[in-house]
Protein backbone atom coordinates (compact mmCIF):
# COMPACT_ATOMS: atom_id res chain seq x y z
CA UNK A 1 0.00 0.00 0.00
CA UNK A 2 1.11 3.15 -0.72
CA UNK A 3 0.02 4.88 2.42
CA UNK A 4 2.26 2.09 4.05
CA UNK A 5 5.47 2.78 1.82
CA UNK A 6 5.05 6.86 2.63
CA UNK A 7 5.01 5.95 6.26
CA UNK A 8 8.14 3.42 5.81
CA UNK A 9 9.74 6.74 4.38
CA UNK A 10 8.99 8.97 6.70
CA UNK A 11 10.49 6.71 9.40
CA UNK A 12 13.68 6.63 7.60
CA UNK A 13 14.22 9.87 7.56
CA UNK A 14 13.63 10.63 11.43
CA UNK A 15 9.93 9.86 12.22
CA UNK A 16 10.21 8.00 15.24
CA UNK A 17 6.93 8.46 17.72
CA UNK A 18 4.49 5.87 16.58
CA UNK A 19 1.24 7.83 17.16
CA UNK A 20 1.96 10.23 14.43
CA UNK A 21 3.19 7.53 12.15
CA UNK A 22 0.10 6.05 12.82
CA UNK A 23 -2.00 8.37 12.32
CA UNK A 24 -0.78 9.37 9.16
CA UNK A 25 -1.28 5.95 7.80
CA UNK A 26 -4.64 5.55 8.58
CA UNK A 27 -5.45 9.71 7.48
CA UNK A 28 -6.45 8.76 2.95
CA UNK A 29 -4.57 12.12 1.88
CA UNK A 30 -6.00 11.32 -1.31
CA UNK A 31 -9.21 12.35 0.12
CA UNK A 32 -7.68 16.18 0.72
CA UNK A 33 -6.79 16.21 -3.25
CA UNK A 34 -8.28 17.12 -5.98
CA UNK A 35 -9.10 14.56 -8.69
CA UNK A 36 -5.96 15.91 -10.67
CA UNK A 37 -3.49 14.99 -8.12
CA UNK A 38 -5.26 11.68 -6.49
CA UNK A 39 -2.51 9.77 -8.07
CA UNK A 40 0.62 12.25 -6.47
CA UNK A 41 -1.59 11.79 -3.03
CA UNK A 42 1.70 9.44 -1.35
CA UNK A 43 4.43 11.68 -3.05
CA UNK A 44 6.15 13.23 -0.33
CA UNK A 45 5.21 16.52 -2.01
CA UNK A 46 3.46 19.44 -1.36
CA UNK A 47 0.59 19.79 -3.74
CA UNK A 48 -1.54 22.97 -4.48
CA UNK A 49 -5.00 23.24 -3.54
CA UNK A 50 -6.59 26.61 -4.93
CA UNK A 51 -6.33 29.79 -3.80
CA UNK A 52 -3.01 30.17 -3.81
CA UNK A 53 -2.36 27.47 -1.15
CA UNK A 54 -0.84 24.32 -0.79
CA UNK A 55 -1.30 20.77 1.07
CA UNK A 56 1.98 20.19 2.74
CA UNK A 57 4.53 17.68 2.09
CA UNK A 58 3.57 14.55 4.15
CA UNK A 59 7.18 14.95 5.88
CA UNK A 60 6.48 18.81 6.74
CA UNK A 61 3.31 17.29 8.90
CA UNK A 62 5.25 14.91 10.65
CA UNK A 63 7.46 16.80 11.46
CA UNK A 64 5.91 19.41 13.08
CA UNK A 65 3.40 17.17 14.82
CA UNK A 66 6.53 15.10 16.22
CA UNK A 67 7.91 18.27 17.28
CA UNK A 68 4.77 19.17 19.56
CA UNK A 69 4.89 16.12 21.71
CA UNK A 70 1.50 15.91 21.75
CA UNK A 71 -0.45 13.81 24.08
CA UNK A 72 -4.30 12.44 23.81
CA UNK A 73 -6.80 14.44 24.45
CA UNK A 74 -4.76 18.04 24.42
CA UNK A 75 -6.06 21.07 23.11
CA UNK A 76 -4.34 22.43 19.90
CA UNK A 77 -4.82 25.45 17.92
CA UNK A 78 -4.34 25.04 14.20
CA UNK A 79 -3.73 27.98 11.99
CA UNK A 80 -4.60 27.03 8.49
CA UNK A 81 -6.95 24.73 7.96
CA UNK A 82 -6.01 23.97 4.56
CA UNK A 83 -7.16 21.16 2.95
CA UNK A 84 -8.02 19.93 6.33
CA UNK A 85 -4.85 16.86 5.81
CA UNK A 86 -3.16 18.13 9.22
CA UNK A 87 -6.54 18.95 10.95
CA UNK A 88 -7.40 15.53 10.13
CA UNK A 89 -3.76 13.81 11.25
CA UNK A 90 -4.50 15.59 14.82
CA UNK A 91 -8.07 14.68 15.08
CA UNK A 92 -6.62 11.28 14.21
CA UNK A 93 -4.50 11.15 17.57
CA UNK A 94 -6.90 11.98 19.91
CA UNK A 95 -6.40 15.64 20.08
CA UNK A 96 -9.68 17.97 20.62
CA UNK A 97 -8.85 19.94 17.63
CA UNK A 98 -9.62 23.92 16.72
CA UNK A 99 -8.83 25.11 13.01
CA UNK A 100 -8.85 28.67 11.30
CA UNK A 101 -8.41 29.53 7.98
CA UNK A 102 -8.63 32.85 5.81
CA UNK A 103 -9.80 31.53 2.97
CA UNK A 104 -13.91 30.29 3.34
CA UNK A 105 -13.52 28.15 0.29
CA UNK A 106 -11.08 26.08 1.26
CA UNK A 107 -12.87 25.86 4.94
CA UNK A 108 -16.46 24.58 3.43
CA UNK A 109 -14.60 22.18 1.59
CA UNK A 110 -12.16 21.16 4.56
CA UNK A 111 -15.29 20.60 6.85
CA UNK A 112 -16.88 18.63 4.29
CA UNK A 113 -13.81 16.60 4.14
CA UNK A 114 -13.63 15.63 7.69
CA UNK A 115 -17.33 15.55 8.09
CA UNK A 116 -17.30 12.45 5.25
CA UNK A 117 -14.33 10.62 7.59
CA UNK A 118 -15.38 11.08 10.51
CA UNK A 119 -14.11 13.54 12.24
CA UNK A 120 -17.28 15.11 13.82
CA UNK A 121 -15.55 16.80 17.03
CA UNK A 122 -13.22 19.13 15.19
CA UNK A 123 -14.02 22.89 15.61
CA UNK A 124 -13.35 25.39 12.72
CA UNK A 125 -14.05 29.01 12.00
CA UNK A 126 -12.90 31.29 8.65
CA UNK A 127 -10.61 34.05 9.99
CA UNK A 128 -7.52 35.73 10.79
CA UNK A 129 -4.96 33.42 12.07
CA UNK A 130 -2.85 35.46 13.35
CA UNK A 131 -4.96 36.47 16.24
CA UNK A 132 -5.80 33.51 17.13
CA UNK A 133 -9.14 31.86 19.29
CA UNK A 134 -8.96 33.52 22.43
CA UNK A 135 -12.80 32.52 23.42
CA UNK A 136 -11.10 28.68 23.57
CA UNK A 137 -7.80 29.79 25.29
CA UNK A 138 -5.58 28.61 26.71
CA UNK A 139 -4.54 26.34 24.08
CA UNK A 140 -1.77 23.15 25.25
CA UNK A 141 -0.06 23.53 21.64
CA UNK A 142 -0.57 25.68 18.61
CA UNK A 143 0.78 24.41 15.18
CA UNK A 144 1.04 27.57 12.60
CA UNK A 145 0.95 25.89 8.89
CA UNK A 146 2.25 29.27 7.36
CA UNK A 147 5.31 30.93 7.29
CA UNK A 148 4.97 34.35 9.85
CA UNK A 149 7.65 37.33 10.03
CA UNK A 150 7.91 36.61 13.76
CA UNK A 151 5.55 34.86 16.66
CA UNK A 152 2.29 36.49 16.75
CA UNK A 153 1.44 37.93 19.65
CA UNK A 154 -1.73 36.64 20.32
CA UNK A 155 -0.77 33.43 19.75
CA UNK A 156 1.84 33.26 22.30
CA UNK A 157 -0.32 35.14 24.76
CA UNK A 158 -3.18 31.72 24.00
CA UNK A 159 -0.60 29.45 24.94
CA UNK A 160 -1.10 27.78 27.86
CA UNK A 161 1.41 29.02 30.52
CA UNK A 162 1.87 25.57 32.01
CA UNK A 163 4.00 24.18 29.14
CA UNK A 164 2.34 25.23 26.46
CA UNK A 165 4.45 24.44 23.17
CA UNK A 166 3.90 26.20 19.34
CA UNK A 167 5.85 25.21 15.76
CA UNK A 168 5.99 28.02 13.75
CA UNK A 169 8.14 28.54 10.55
CA UNK A 170 9.54 31.96 11.04
CA UNK A 171 11.44 33.94 8.04
CA UNK A 172 10.86 35.52 4.57
CA UNK A 173 7.65 35.13 2.06
CA UNK A 174 9.56 32.03 0.69
CA UNK A 175 11.55 30.24 2.89
CA UNK A 176 11.65 29.86 6.65
CA UNK A 177 13.28 28.48 9.66
CA UNK A 178 11.33 26.18 11.55
CA UNK A 179 10.87 27.16 15.51
CA UNK A 180 9.69 25.14 18.44
CA UNK A 181 8.57 27.94 20.90
CA UNK A 182 7.69 26.67 24.57
CA UNK A 183 6.03 28.50 27.37
CA UNK A 184 6.66 28.11 31.25
CA UNK A 185 4.73 31.00 33.51
CA UNK A 186 4.91 34.05 30.99
CA UNK A 187 8.20 33.48 29.89
CA UNK A 188 8.70 32.05 26.14
CA UNK A 189 11.73 30.06 24.86
CA UNK A 190 12.31 29.09 21.23
CA UNK A 191 14.56 26.78 19.76
CA UNK A 192 15.76 26.90 16.05
CA UNK A 193 15.10 23.81 13.98
CA UNK A 194 15.05 23.13 10.34
CA UNK A 195 14.70 24.79 7.40
CA UNK A 196 11.23 24.73 5.30
CA UNK A 197 9.40 27.09 2.77
CA UNK A 198 5.90 27.67 3.99
CA UNK A 199 2.97 30.15 1.77
CA UNK A 200 3.07 33.22 3.95
CA UNK A 201 1.32 33.80 7.24
CA UNK A 202 -1.10 36.70 6.18
CA UNK A 203 -2.89 38.64 8.81
CA UNK A 204 -2.88 41.27 11.04
CA UNK A 205 0.26 40.12 12.93
CA UNK A 206 2.05 38.51 9.96
CA UNK A 207 2.21 39.41 6.54
CA UNK A 208 0.18 41.87 4.68
CA UNK A 209 -2.07 40.84 1.81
Amino acid sequence: MMRQTLVEQLRARGIHDERVLEAMASVPRERFLDQTFVLRAYEDSALPIGEGQTISQPYTVAYQTQELELKPSEKILEIGTGSGYQTAVLAQMGLRVFSIERHVALLEAARKRLESLGFHRVISRAGDGTRGWPEYAPFDAVLVTAGAPDVPESLAKQLSPDGGRMVIPIGGQRSQKMYLVKKNGEKLTATELADFAFVPLIGKEGWSV
